[in-house]
């Protein structure tokens, strides 16, 4: 029986995967480690802690005080198929998956869409099939989408060919939210930018400055004049845009730029009304005391960045499968210790999301 479980965090990046992702998700394997042989087939290490929902996931949550997970399709999803016919059974059976599985503790999980982003209208009709019949809170698109078999295509959702797809958010009143992801396969050949440097790929440095680049073209497009209620939001501290926001404006703000540009504001301008930040995977409190000074506190969102540590060792011969994104023990013992006005630390712990995302918590 699905029951409320006490007040307390409501964490909305947390990844999942379902059974038929799994072949798709080993491909990443020697991305997150590299030191695995990618002449073997080796299952991501992430795989079973990401196919857990309401066993050790939940208990844990229980464990530590987190109240509420928002759930989503782990990274790359349907963004990372070149294919649309595949990209589409990528989301539509995810979705249909991850709705059986809140169905079963809706007291405790929600979820994000999936949406194939290869065609506007197709990814419109899947958000409103999602949201008005599985119950879905949000859209999760992890960053661009691939269209060419090694991934030098790809297609960003500032292009006048999505706003059938960003109008139909606006009428549905949900949030997207806009996630990283690794590059494809041709952006990692021997004399790319990463290619020569691997070392760099993932959350340390090229997850927010590729996904910074898509969040300023968003911004700029001119999408938030034409549909002012629509909503996007980017975890890691806004992939530490709002540190330059100053600098961000003060150029685009320039006669010179404000004469050309797409847009009627400025950057800071849609970070206070159309875009909302989360705590995932950067638990730094100057970090976010910095935030809230520079863009508000009811634009910023507590969240983990989650896969639950589950150690599967034997199962795979490279026993590397008991890796965790970031864990709910850390991100719960960051918080607990940060020292912000109650007021804020409520708002910012759930109250924020409640609101946002209309979930059906009390406040």
């Amino acid at each position: 029986m699905s029951q409320k479980a006490p007040k307390g965090t409501i964490a909305i990046e947390e990844a999942f995967l379902d059974p038929p992702g799994v072949s798709w998700m080993a491909q990443f394997a020697t991305l997150f480690n590299p030191a695995l042989d990618p002449s073997k087939p080796s299952n991501h290490g992430y795989t079973p802690a990401l196919l857990d929902i309401h066993e050790t996931r939940l208990a844990k949550m229980d464990a530590n005080g987190v109240e509420y997970m928002l759930l989503s399709l782990t990274s790359p999803g349907a963004q990372g198929e070149h294919d649309p016919v595949e990209a589409q059974k990528i989301a539509v059976n995810a979705n249909n998956w991850l709705a059986e599985q809140v169905s079963k503790n809706p007291a405790r999980f929600g979820g994000f869409a999936s949406v194939s982003m290869h065609d506007a209208a197709e990814a419109a009709a899947e958000a409103r099939r999602v949201v008005k019949e599985l119950g879905f809170f949000g859209i999760m698109l992890n960053d661009y989408q691939v269209t060419t078999p090694g991934g030098e295509g790809k297609k960003y959702y500032d292009a006048a060919e999505y706003r059938p797809f960003w109008k139909e958010i606006a009428e549905l009143d949900v949030p997207v939210y806009l996630h990283p992801r690794y590059p494809p396969a041709k952006d990692l050949e021997e004399g790319t930018k990463y290619g020569d440097r691997k070392h760099l790929l993932g959350a340390a440095m090229q997850f927010h400055l590729d996904l910074s680049m898509h969040i300023y073209a968003l911004c700029s497009s001119g999408i938030f004049d034409l549909y002012p209620n629509l909503q996007i939001v980017a975890g890691h501290l806004g992939e530490n845009i709002p540190l330059n926001l100053w600098r961000a404006d003060h150029w685009y703000n320039k006669p010179v730029k404000k004469a050309t540009r797409p847009s009627k504001e400025d950057y800071s301008y849609y970070f206070k009304h159309n875009v909302s930040i989360t705590t995932s995977g950067n638990f730094s409190t100057q970090g976010l005391k910095f935030c809230i000074n520079e863009i508000g506190v009811d634009r910023c969102l507590y969240s983990i960045a989650h896969t639950t540590y589950i150690s599967q060792g034997a199962i795979y011969a490279n026993k590397l499968a008991d890796y965790p994104y970031d864990t709910i023990e850390e991100a719960q013992t960051w918080w607990k210790g940060v020292d912000l006005p109650e007021d804020q630390k409520e708002a910012v712990a759930r109250g924020n999301a409640i609101k946002l995302f209309k979930l059906p918590l009390d406040l």
